[in-house]
């Protein structure tokens, strides 16, 4: 059933801001100068955006635009939150995974990281206006933290992939700050460790925290840890350190504009991701099958 609802709503290291040139991406924003600390600005007032429930879960109506200008409410705020880049995936694990409702209540916006999702908000209203990509944000926020001056920790991914996004994303914004970079071990930190850990974020002073754990890993390691840390943005965005970095290709542009960019990844890592997609495809014709016949039920009661 649709809702609606109105909101106010390891490799460790500081990466040299280099300023040098790199390969755009076709993503990302046009290069800017070397970003200066900004003068005063007048305290921005707190955005409001409609909510739309899909699939049980409650995605968030903002372009692009509107999601930068949410992140920056959420960091002259200074109270930890954490954003949501859902695709398919993630509404599959949010209405089978344990736990995984209260981590998607607990976040300050849900973005609709998937075409499927922004299609099906087309019936009935209000429409999601658009898909807000964690592999587009990426670039979209880099370069509004080099203007804006806030610092950037990049934490998670492959060893050395974090640090090759960290650099590349630094000269491609000249004057973005990044706070830290670290490619944590694959397995659950120790106490000392993980103290270890949250010493180094605290104290880099971060205003994002981005995170390349996947999913729901990364979801659920920032819920459990984001208010410990005190950054006021924490966000889980997958495999965007290795679309930067250049270790993994997005699809081409026609194939994300129709809404084809899984298949495209599905057939470049096939042994990762065609079980996922396959469990997707049946989970999302199950949810369809059941809402069909929810509204045959209400035509004839």
């Amino acid at each position: 059933m649709d809702q609606v609802t109105t909101r106010d709503s390891s490799h460790l290291g500081q990466v040299p801001i280099v300023t040098g040139s790199s390969s755009d991406s076709p993503n990302a924003p046009r290069k800017g100068t070397r970003a200066q600390t900004p003068s005063y600005r007048a305290p921005l007032t707190k955005p409001k955006t409609d909510r739309r429930v899909i699939w049980d879960v409650p995605f968030d109506c903002v372009s692009m635009a509107q999601t930068l200008d949410w992140i920056a409410w959420l960091i002259q705020r200074r109270v930890p939150s954490y954003l949501i880049t859902a695709n398919l995936h993630y509404v599959m694990l949010h209405q089978k995974v344990a736990g995984m409702q209260g981590i998607t209540d607990g976040a300050a916006m849900i973005l609709a990281d998937g075409q499927p999702i922004v299609c099906r908000s087309r019936i009935g209203t209000p429409n999601l206006p658009e898909r807000v990509a964690g592999s587009e944000m990426i670039f979209q926020l880099a370069a509004r933290a080099a203007e804006e001056n806030w610092g950037i920790y990049f934490l998670g991914g492959e060893p050395g992939v974090a640090q090759m996004c960290a650099e590349k994303l630094a000269s491609q914004y000249p004057g973005l700050r990044v706070a830290g970079v670290e490619s944590p071990p694959f397995r659950e930190l120790s106490e000392l460790e993980q103290a270890e850990q949250d010493r180094r974020i605290l104290d880099a002073k971060a205003d994002i925290l981005l995170v390349a754990f996947g999913q729901p890993k990364g979801e659920q390691w920032i819920a459990k840890h984001h208010r410990r840390l005190g950054v006021p943005v924490s966000i889980q965005l997958g495999a965007s350190f290795d679309f930067v970095a250049g270790t993994a290709k997005r699809a081409p542009r026609i194939l994300q504009r129709i809404g084809m960019e899984w298949a495209y990844r599905m057939f470049s890592e096939p042994q990762r991701l065609l079980p996922r997609y396959a469990a997707n495809a049946v989970s999302l014709f199950k949810t369809l099958c059941l809402e069909m016949l929810g509204k045959r039920t209400k035509r004839r009661s």
